[in-house]
């Protein structure tokens, strides 16, 4: 069967090759970690990328920005404190509620709430830039653990 394109050139391949990889993913958190924070990836595309992280009490980091991400957070269960540069208080937001962190505006967040924060991280990325997120640090780091540490994974 020849290969049929539609108006926007993509092929019968492309699609399929594209539907080849579909993830299917089923979050559970983590009941045992040493860390202060912890992520567990979701999945990944060539453009989207979906984790949750869990934070215990504290699990701040330090202000930074991405140059290739927009961020699209949301509070599962616990609390959040998001904040802007000089700790300016951006917003504390709870379940169901979120936040958009466009590329190169900079934060830092924190839990805030009594039981650990479970928050669903969702990030579109430019792909012109030269690193996966172009995280940049605006301040030094607060957690000794922080940093690139375990991660749990969601895929099935």
């Amino acid at each position: 069967m020849a290969a049929v394109t539609n108006t926007s050139g993509v092929t019968e391949e492309t699609h399929r090759a594209a539907e080849a990889a579909i993830k299917h993913f089923s979050y559970k958190k983590p009941t045992e970690f040493e860390r202060k924070k912890v992520s567990v990836m979701l999945g990944q595309g060539d453009l989207v990328r979906g984790m949750i992280q869990v934070a215990k009490e504290g699990g701040e980091n330090n202000l930074h920005y991405h140059a290739n991400v927009d961020g699209f957070w949301m509070v599962l269960k616990g609390k959040a404190k998001f904040y802007g540069p000089g700790d300016a208080l951006i917003g504390e937001i709870g379940p169901q509620e979120g936040l958009i962190i466009p590329r190169f505006a900079r934060y830092w967040f924190e839990s805030s709430g009594d039981e650990d924060l479970e928050i669903l991280l969702v990030q579109a990325f430019d792909k012109s830039g030269l690193t996966l997120s172009g995280r940049t640090d605006a301040a030094p780091r607060k957690l000794a653990d922080a940093g690139a540490g375990p991660r749990f994974s969601a895929e099935v």
